[in-house]
């Protein structure tokens, strides 16, 4: 018998109706039956799962085998029965409510054999709300490596593996983990691989939420996943020593398994288990995390794991809550050019942690500015025919805010910054010259400061957003402001000769405009008087 070039490994347990895509994505592909092989194993499915892999079985003898077994609980066991039975060249694994793009295994295969692959992974995408990380795929490379890429955020084990080097080391799946329990394998035959290719040319794998998010990495509980994790990162510490590799690859395990651990639905968990999950997090932040692992890292994680690896229960919950209840992160400080966000626990003398745990380091934070840039007060200040915007604005920026502007802007906002509603200039951006008088005071809770801005309103037609430019951390940013239901000055006329007509006004999304426009449009040489100009307008209007 021909050795089949792939074999497709499938754990199975009560997946219908999405296990029948899955098995026809696989009968179906063009790499052809004759060169497949798929080994389901039945983990003691309870719904009609077994029913289905015996059709399959029955209507292609030669490819498919099942394997029916008592429940064990997870993957892991089933995948290592089935790894004892393959016999492919290369050997990849699928979730049984998931299936593959069409030439998905000719591809795979084909780049492995042409590069001497022994790891493949091709692009995947998520459906039905499924969350994939997608840095890996923006462009296909046959030579990547784990310590360089963004591998360390792909670990699952949906990946074409040469299963000679899975034999040589006995590469399996630890059977006591409920979750992640493909991570170790996958770890391992990376770190062990002559060579590691990416594929993102092609859709290759559609990564299914059920309708009932009943997938086991949504069902597991708090601590589950943190013993797992705990148990993976050991498992990886003895295979890459202490260093920049090692924190390459623990990046991913800080800033999402464990950061994870420490999200929205903390605060709601009994104090016993609180204390539990922060406990377990210290242990493995005592052991593995670096200062250049920390520095990496987002300032809202770093400060999360911090507060968790002092025992720090109620400072952390604070955090978390308050961040909810603001929609969005604390204020800043500004110091000696550096940023700094003022999370509970920041220069708090009982914890003693670091300035740099709660630093602005290389990364944008547009949200934080924007969800704290306000209006406080608005009025026209008028001396004969000069007008003023008398601007009262709350950015939620202390310490060294000499550099800040408020100026009224006539372009839009781009569509990439109306999420954040703020953006971060490109690099080199000076902030503008202000358009009249500025000054600043800190406010009375010191964490923020008031900008009082007197600026000259001109007679054009225009319709202009009020913005405040901020200096942070040597990033200039243009922040909107928003209106925050206050009362906004009435609209007025102002100017004899030719009235015009000025109104302050929040837009749709709450930030502050300021639009001017003549009360009408001076008449064309020769057609009189203003208002004979207006009524011939009328006139022919009302004749069309």
């Amino acid at each position: 018998m021909t050795t089949p070039d792939v074999t497709v490994v499938v754990a199975v347990y009560n997946t219908m109706p999405y296990l029948t895509e899955c098995l026809n994505s696989l009968v179906n592909q063009s790499i052809g039956v004759d060169r497949l092989e798929v080994v389901a194993v039945d983990d003691g499915s309870t719904d009609d799962s077994g029913r289905e892999l015996d059709r399959f079985a029955e209507r292609y003898p030669g490819t498919v085998k099942v394997i029916h077994q008592a429940n064990s609980g997870g993957p892991a066991a089933p995948s290592n029965r089935a790894l004892e039975v393959a016999t492919g060249r290369y050997v990849y694994f699928i979730g049984s409510d998931d299936y593959l793009g069409k030439d998905a295994l000719k591809r795979m295969v084909a780049c492995a054999d042409e590069h001497g692959s022994d790891v493949v992974v091709g692009k995947m995408v998520g459906t039905n709300g499924r969350y994939v990380h997608q840095a890996l795929y923006k462009k296909s490379d046959p030579d990547i490596s784990l310590y360089d890429s963004a591998l360390p955020f792909t670990l699952a084990n949906t990946k074409l593996f040469r299963r000679e080097l899975v034999e040589r080391h006995k590469l399996r799946f630890p059977e006591d983990l409920p979750v992640g329990s493909d991570q170790p394998f996958t770890i391992e035959a990376c770190v062990r691989a002559r060579k590691i290719s990416v594929l993102a040319d092609y859709t290759y794998y559609y990564a299914v939420k059920r309708g009932d998010a009943s997938n086991i990495t949504y069902r597991a509980n708090h601590l589950a996943r943190l013993r797992c994790t705990a148990e993976i990162m050991k498992f990886t510490a003895g295979l890459i020593e202490a260093g920049p590799q090692r924190d390459a690859v623990f990046k991913r395990h800080f800033t999402w398994e464990l950061a994870k651990l420490v999200q929205d639905d903390f605060p709601a968990l009994d104090h016993e288990t609180q204390v539990q999950v922060c406990a377990g997090i210290a242990a493995l932040a005592d052991d593995y995390f670096t200062e250049p692992l920390r520095d990496s890292m987002d300032v809202k994680r770093r400060v999360r794991i911090g507060l968790a690896q002092r025992g720090a229960v109620s400072e952390l919950i604070r955090a978390i809550s308050d961040e909810a209840a603001l929609g969005g992160a604390p204020s800043l400080l500004l110091e000696d050019g550096r940023a700094f966000v003022r999370y509970p626990g920041f220069r708090d003398p009982a914890l003693d942690l670091p300035d740099r745990l709660f630093e602005v380091i290389g990364e944008a934070v547009p949200k934080q500015l924007a969800d704290g840039t306000g209006l406080v007060s608005a009025q026209w200040e008028q001396l004969g025919q000069d007008l003023t915007l008398a601007l009262a604005v709350r950015v939620p920026v202390a310490g060294e805010t000499g550099s800040a502007v408020i100026r009224l802007a006539n372009k839009a906002m781009p569509k990439s910054a109306d999420k954040p509603g703020a953006r971060r200039l490109p690099v080199g951006t000076e902030l503008p010259a202000p358009a009249g008088e500025l000054s600043r005071t800190t406010t009375a809770d010191g964490t923020g400061t008031v900008l009082t801005a007197r600026i000259p309103v001109k007679p054009v037609r225009a319709k202009l957003g009020v913005r405040a430019y901020l200096d942070v951390a040597g990033s200039t940013y243009e922040v909107p402001v928003k209106t925050l239901g206050l009362p906004l000055p009435l609209a007025r006329r102002w100017r004899e000769k030719v009235p015009y007509r000025i109104s302050a006004n929040a837009n749709a999304k709450g930030r502050l405009v300021i639009t001017t426009a003549p009360l009408w449009e001076s008449p064309p040489s020769g057609e009189g008087s203003p208002l004979r100009h207006l009524m011939s307008r009328v006139k022919r209007k009302l004749t069309r």
